[in-house]
């Protein structure tokens, strides 16, 4: 156990001297299993591990929805999703921002990524927002918040390399995702609402819409919605699986691209590049976590954690509590992906030995990684934004996004208080 802790600040040290983090967790996974064994024996675990996962059906499901998700930005329709969450809200005070974080939920159900949603609405909403004076802490606030959503609601490909480093069920864990996702919609209105509460200038009432526009808006993403109660739906009844319908979507995406005119040969070229890189960083990064796990189970570090657990008096939850309180720290020092990856490894075979269900933790993890996507001093979200807006200054982003964490933390502790609203829709599949 002792071998895995030095591994884990091993590890630590070498992302903090800006070395690749797959790297770091393929070298430190190798030379600790080293340790445990013998250099010929870890040197067999890691390349056999890389062969079988590289062979593995189930990992083709990430760059098909990364495809999808590339797709889906290229054919515009954000800009459909944002007018029509406008129509029904924009009259409202705040409404434009409540209108934001709507068409940030409905594009995030078809992107799965959260840089990519909130770089996309910041494009769509921003000048909106502007021309009806909104401040621009509230403005880039619910264009950060609502960004976050990309890797909850389903499909999200944090969820997939989750759940290809615990074994749980990905179609299980894209349910398992709606609800706590429609969840963190209500509670960013809500947030949005605090806010114009106490500053009404921070957000005017838009104009109102009739019924008749609001009709041709709804028809005007039949599309985009429908191409999500296909991927999702057809896993739910049990029509196909999660491969399959990350297939399906792709499809989908390129055929309702092709039919709004967006599909050239400059965007299949644009999309297919962009696709095989992410799919290769992310797939780097991936087979250096499993290496680093096989040393961590090898070390003995989760049975290790077990008998310090119950070597206390702190109860299964409480430990839950505990970690996700390492989880919104870390948060702070790394973005999403390189927390996830470290941590799982460690954490998901405690909890499974305290009895919890790997999918519910799951979610929590996931939640616990939307926050650090807006928490200073890392924030990627909030990076990204100001990539995009270079007039705004970051200190006015992370201002306008606290009341949005901190309705983050509350979503995180009803969560992890009731795992019925992640467990309830998986236990009908």
């Amino acid at each position: 156990m002792i071998s895995a802790l030095v591994g884990f600040a091993a590890v630590l040290v070498l992302a903090f001297m800006r070395m690749p983090l797959g790297v770091a967790l393929g070298l430190v996974g190798v030379l600790g299993f080293t340790y445990e064994s013998s250099f010929r024996a870890a040197m067999s675990s890691a390349s056999r591990l890389v062969i079988d996962s590289s062979q593995s059906y189930g990992l083709s499901v990430v760059p098909l929805f990364i495809l999808m998700g590339l797709m889906v930005e290229r054919g515009g329709m954000a800009k459909e999703l944002y007018r029509a969450a406008y129509v029904f809200l924009g009259h409202r005070r705040g409404g434009l921002a409540m209108s934001t974080i709507c068409a940030c939920g409905m594009f995030s159900a078809i992107c799965g990524s959260s840089l990519a949603t909130a770089a996309t609405m910041s494009k769509v909403s921003m000048p909106e927002m502007r021309r009806y004076k909104y401040s621009d802490s509230l403005a880039t606030a619910s264009i950060a918040a609502g960004g976050t959503l990309g890797i909850l609601i389903p499909p999200s490909v944090i969820l997939v390399i989750y759940g290809l480093i615990t074994n749980a069920s990905v179609g299980k864990l894209f349910i398992a995702g709606v609800l706590p996702g429609l969840i963190g919609v209500l509670f960013y209105l809500m947030a949005v609402m605090f806010v114009v509460s106490r500053n009404p200038e921070a957000g005017p009432a838009g104009e109102r819409t009739g019924w008749g526009e609001r009709l041709l808006a709804l028809r005007d993403v039949w599309s985009t919605l429908g191409l999500f109660i296909f991927v999702i739906g057809g896993i739910y009844v049990g029509a196909f699986t999660p491969t399959e319908a990350a297939g399906m979507g792709a499809a989908g995406s390129i055929v309702i691209a092709w039919w709004r005119g967006a599909l050239s040969r400059q965007v299949v070229m644009e999309v297919t590049r962009e696709t095989t890189l992410t799919t290769a960083k992310l797939f780097m990064v991936l087979f250096g976590a499993m290496i680093f796990s096989n040393f961590v189970n090898r070390a003995g570090l989760p049975d290790g954690l077990i008998n310090i657990v119950n070597s206390f008096d702190v109860s299964p939850l409480g430990v839950i509590f505990v970690i996700l309180a390492i989880y919104l720290v870390l948060g702070c020092v790394f973005e999403s992906l390189s927390m996830i990856l470290l941590t799982v490894p460690i954490f998901a075979p405690l909890v499974e030995g305290l009895g919890f269900d790997i999918v519910w933790f799951g979610i929590l993890v996931v939640v616990a990684t939307e926050i650090s996507l807006i928490t200073p001093p890392i924030g990627l979200n909030v990076f990204v934004l100001k990539g995009v807006l270079k007039d705004v200054p970051v200190s006015t982003i992370f201002k306008g996004v606290t009341p949005f964490w901190v309705a983050d933390i509350f979503r995180l502790v009803l969560l992890a208080l009731v795992p019925g609203l992640a467990l309830w829709l998986p236990s009908f599949m």
